[in-house]
């Protein structure tokens, strides 16, 4: 793929997320890793279904803008994923609103905020730690992400939405979608009053979520 095809590659997803409501208003924001090393990202304060090509930001992997509009101030976190998990081609982060929803649950376990009950979710999430509160673009969240990404696909940034991985934007994507369907299942099934029944060991058996390896 050319630059150009990664450029309408990331405004023809962001589109689909914003139309389909994972992504409302400036909220939001996606980068990848460029063949070459550099990073892609979408520009601050940037519409995910309103975005355009020309203007997608380009920076290098310490953050120094090279070419297109300012990125998101999210860009130090992406970052700290991408060192963390080298495998890692492309960050998706949303505030969706049953992860959002989820996010902002007190007690929520900091080592997986959502046990498995589906296999999908198994598949391509895992297991979902909790980030504490930072407030957007604060620093603090990027040390916290240093932490815990190298072995997950997805984590929640608390009271803020989630953090998604995937050896390519295509991937990164599926595992954002599949984790805010799973969380307005674990919503829907709560509202009826009926207990989960959450998946064994036995049952997950084999069903590990892929690994991005480092290329």
């Amino acid at each position: 793929m050319t630059e150009f095809d990664y450029r309408t590659q990331l405004v023809a997803l962001g589109a689909s997320l914003y139309a389909r409501g994972y992504s409302v208003g400036g909220a939001g924001n996606i980068s990848l890793v460029l063949p070459d090393g550099s990073v892609m990202a979408t520009p601050t304060n940037s519409c995910l279904g309103r975005l355009s090509a020309p203007d997608i930001a380009i920076t290098d992997m310490d953050g120094n803008h090279i070419s297109g509009a300012a990125p998101t101030k999210e860009l130090p976190l992406h970052l700290a994923v991408y060192r963390a998990k080298p495998g890692c081609k492309a960050v998706v982060h949303l505030h969706s609103t049953y992860v959002t929803a989820l996010s902002c649950l007190s007690g929520l376990d900091p080592d997986n905020a959502l046990r498995p009950f589906t296999p999908y979710y198994v598949m391509k999430v895992g297991r979902l730690p909790v980030v504490p509160y930072y407030r957007p673009g604060a620093a603090e969240l990027g040390a916290e992400a240093t932490k815990i990404a190298g072995s997950v696909n997805a984590f929640l940034l608390a009271n803020h939405g989630s953090v998604v991985c995937g050896p390519s934007l295509v991937e990164a994507v599926n595992s954002a979608e599949e984790l805010e369907e799973t969380a307005k299942l674990y919503f829907l099934l709560l509202s009826s009053g009926q207990s989960i029944r959450y998946l064994s060991e036995k049952d997950t058996a084999g069903l590990a979520p892929a690994k991005a390896e480092p290329t």
